[in-house]
């Protein structure tokens, strides 16, 4: 039997590593959130921020130089906004950008999209973005120092030829205020929010299965945490990806001390994915553990990446397995703090995560 060798993940953290990128091991620099990658076929970027408002209101707002569902195409920018309002109402609007609308700096965050856009430093971010009916005005400040995971470089290696997935939480935490505008009805609001930058330089569909990703404020504690699932060509290895900081402060963010767990998992009707209701991180580190759950209470997006395709595209995609989909979920996210087998903290804040699923649901054996 001829069995096709199994390609690798690596998170890039060797001294070499940093040297090789002209990245520092301590500290990130602000030309980190400029643009990083080019727009030709294969490449993709984008610009993230979300908020939990006080009034219950969730916010996304992401700036793309491609859509995740398209990045193996021409250059395309586009703009997306979802707002969940306080009374339960799903507010959506996207804008698809001519190339020339598009313009970004490399030596720090400063990205336009026609007349909307995402600037800041590290620490201060502005965004303004309008859509059709719907127009934000978000002003971000950090709580929590710039971070990354070692590089922030995921290389994806398989025979002899190697890609990137690359990933940058520019602000971990930060306090937000927000003036909307939806129709004839304003609003304001205040907050906590996140920002992070990805790109990379080929479809993400060609490196990565499935990914949850969670971030949330709970007491003095911050959290940004993931778990990636490769491809199956890289054998569906996982990489966790772990930040959690106190008071402002790191307090534990090797990878290589987490554990992660799924309850409760349900086939969602929309997405037709395997769903946890419960996601769950450990930290070990000697008698130091932190135990940080997610619990699901509603869904606020989900979408399948065909939908988004014109409908001769769309057709075209179904019939060669394009079986990409996306959900949104807010809920309660819990920590707890050991020394040994001694509880010494706990506390619980709502949060914001996410499924993404670019292939089929993974084979049991998985």
């Amino acid at each position: 039997m001829n069995m096709k060798p199994m390609g690798s993940l690596r998170l890039a953290g060797s001294e070499d590593d940093y040297k090789r990128l002209g990245l520092s091991p301590s500290k990130v620099s602000n030309w980190e959130d400029g643009q990083r990658i080019g727009t030709e076929n294969g490449t993709y970027e984008w610009w993230y921020f979300d908020a939990h408002l006080e009034d219950g209101a969730a916010v996304v707002v992401i700036f793309h130089t491609k859509s995740a569902a398209t990045a193996d195409a021409p250059f395309a920018p586009s703009i997306t906004i979802n707002l969940t309002m306080p009374d339960g109402r799903k507010i959506d609007r996207i804008l698809h950008a001519e190339a020339e609308a598009f313009s970004a700096s490399k030596d720090g965050c400063d990205v336009r999209i026609g007349e909307n856009h995402f600037v800041g430093d590290l620490n201060h971010y502005y965004i303004n973005a309008a859509i059709e009916d719907v127009s934000l005005q978000i002003e971000l400040i950090g709580q929590v120092p710039s971070w990354r995971p070692r590089t922030g470089h995921m290389y994806f290696e398989h025979a002899g030829e190697e890609h990137l997935f690359a990933w940058l939480p520019a602000v971990p935490q930060g306090q937000v205020r927000i003036v909307g505008k939806v129709g004839a009805e304003t609003f304001e609001g205040v907050g906590v929010g996140y920002h992070d930058h990805n790109w990379g330089d080929v479809p993400m569909a060609d490196l990565i299965h499935d990914w949850y990703w969670a971030r949330g404020k709970i007491g003095p504690f911050t959290i940004v945490a993931s778990y990636i699932t490769a491809a199956e060509k890289y054998g569906y290895q996982p990489q966790i990806v772990f930040l959690l900081a106190k008071d402002g402060k790191v307090v534990a963010d090797d990878e290589t001390k987490v554990r992660f767990e799924t309850d409760k998992v349900f086939t969602d009707e929309v997405t037709g994915k395997p769903t946890a209701d419960i996601t769950r991180y450990t930290y070990q580190d000697g008698e130091t553990r932190y135990v940080i759950t997610f619990t699901r209470e509603r869904t606020i997006l989900q979408t399948n990446f065909t939908d988004q395709l014109p409908l001769l595209k769309r057709v075209a995609a179904k019939l060669v397995g394009v079986d990409g989909a996306y959900a949104r979920y807010v809920g309660t996210v819990r920590i707890e703090a050991y020394d040994g087998y001694r509880l010494i903290e706990q506390y619980a804040d709502p949060a914001l995560w996410e499924l993404m699923y670019f292939g089929h649901a993974l084979p049991p054996a998985v």
